[in-house]
C-alpha cells in the first residue's frame, strides 16, 4: 500500500503501510484518528496538517522502498541463498525499514548500530538473532547499495557460545514409544536415526531413498550441498510399513494436496511427543540431529565420518559434540567421591 493523502471537503484522509513508527509520527502530528471501517487516518483540515503529511509522504515514499525490497531480493536469489535463507533476510531487512521508519536516505553505520543496539538492550534478542539481522543488513550494503566502508564499520557482537541440547538414548526411545500414530513415529525416528535437520526431512522424497545402499540422499542442505547419510535397517521396515499404509506419491512425509509436509507441522509433532514421553525439557525438533551427533560419538564412531554424515564443512562445527558427550566425562572421577 502506497502512503496516499486526500483533502475531502475540511479532512484530510491518509492511507499508509502499517508500522508502529508510520502510527507514532501520524498521533505526533495531532488531531487525527484512525477510522476503523474505512482503514485509514482522518484529520481536520490545516495547511500545517497538510505540510507535514506531505513530509512524512516524502520520507515513506512506498514505491522507492518496493524498488529496493526486489532489488535485494534479486540479489539473493542471484547468490543462490535458499528460499528459507531469503525469507529470513527479508524478514529482518523489512524490520530494520520499519525501524528508520522507510527513510532509506537514513541508511548508514550510525543508523545500523543504533538499530542493533536497540534489538540487544530494548527487545533483548539473541546475539544469533543479531547476527542474522547484521548478515541481512551487510548484504544489502553490499550487494544493492554498493557501499563497502559501511559494511566495514558494522560492529558484529560476540558470537555466544551454547552447547547443543542432546536427549538420552532413554529419553529418544521413550519419545518413540509415546507415539502411537505411525507418520509421526516415522517423521522422529527418521530424523534421528540419519542425523537430519528438520527441512530435510520434510523435504525427502520417495526417490531419495537407497535401499541397496542403504543410504539417504539429502537434496540441497544448509549452504545448497547434497550429501548422503545412512538409512537404518530399523527404519527402512517402517518405511515399508508405512507406504502400505498411506501410499505417498512425492514427498516421504506429505501434507494436504500431496505437498510436503511444513516444518511447523514437524515441530507440533515433536512438541506432543515430548509431552506424551513426559519430557519437560525445552528442547526443539533439532535436539534429534543433536542426540544423533552425540550418541554416535560416544558408540566410538569416528569424528570425520559424523562430519560428514552431518554436512558440516568444518569439523571445527562437529567438534562441539565433544564437550556434551558422557564418554570422556564418565572417566572422571569427582574429588568428593576419594574423600
Amino acid at each position: 500500500m502506497d502512503f496516499k493523502v486526500e483533502v475531502v471537503s475540511n479532512q484530510v484522509n491518509v492511507s499508509s503501510p502499517y508500522s508502529m513508527g508510520i502510527v507514532e509520527k501520524l498521533r505526533q502530528i495531532g488531531g487525527g484518528r484512525w477510522n476503523p471501517h474505512e482503514k485509514r487516518w482522518e484529520f481536520p483540515y490545516s495547511e500545517e496538517t497538510i505540510t507535514k503529511l506531505e513530509e512524512l509522504k516524502n520520507k515513506h515514499n512506498t514505491q522507492r522502498v518496493q524498488i529496493l525490497l526486489s532489488e535485494f531480493l534479486g540479489s539473493l536469489r542471484l547468490k543462490g541463498y535458499s528460499q528459507n535463507t531469503i525469507k529470513a533476510y527479508k524478514g529482518h531487512f523489512v524490520r530494520f525499514l520499519e525501524y528508520i521508519e522507510y527513510d532509506i536516505t537514513n541508511i548508514d553505520s550510525l543508523s545500523i548500530k543504533q538499530y542493533l543496539l536497540f534489538l540487544l538492550d530494548k527487545e533483548t534478542f539473541s546475539h544469533s538473532y543479531v547476527n542474522q539481522a547484521i548478515n541481512s543488513i551487510k548484504f544489502y550494503m553490499e550487494y544493492v547499495a554498493n557501499d563497502i566502508e559501511t559494511v566495514d564499520k558494522i560492529i558484529r557482537p560476540k558470537k555466544q557460545k551454547k552447547l547443543p541440547q542432546v536427549l538420552s538414548e532413554m529419553e529418544v526411545k521413550k519419545i518413540f514409544e509415546a507415539v502411537t500414530n505411525q507418520k509421526h513415529r516415522l517423521l522422529l525416528m527418521l530424523t534421528y536415526s540419519a542425523g537430519l535437520r528438520v527441512s530435510e526431512t520434510v523435504n525427502l522424497k520417495l526417490s531419495d531413498i537407497d535401499s541397496n545402499r542403504m543410504l539417504l540422499k539429502v537434496h540441497q542442505g544448509k549452504g545448497r550441498k547434497d550429501r548422503y547419510t545412512i538409512l537404518s535397517e530399523v527404519v527402512l521396515h517402517e518405511l515399508r510399513e508405512y507406504y502400505k499404509k498411506y501410499k505417498p506419491q512425492q514427498y516421504i512425509f506429505e501434507g494436504s494436496e500431496r505437498t510436503n509436509l511444513t516444518e511447523r507441522s514437524a515441530e507440533r509433532v515433536f512438541k506432543d511427543a515430548l509431552k506424551k514421553a513426559g519430557i519437560k525439557r525445552e528442547v526443539g525438533m533439532h535436539s534429534l540431529r543433536h542426540s544423533f551427533a552425540t550418541h554416535l560419538l560416544e558408540s566410538g564412531t569416528d569424528l570425520r565420518y559424523i562430519q560428514e554424515l552431518l554436512g558440516h564443512n568444518s569439523s571445527k562445527t562437529t567438534e562441539i559434540y565433544t564437550h556434551v558427550t558422557r564418554k570422556s566425562l564418565k572417566k572422571i572421577i569427582s574429588p568428593i567421591d576419594r574423600l
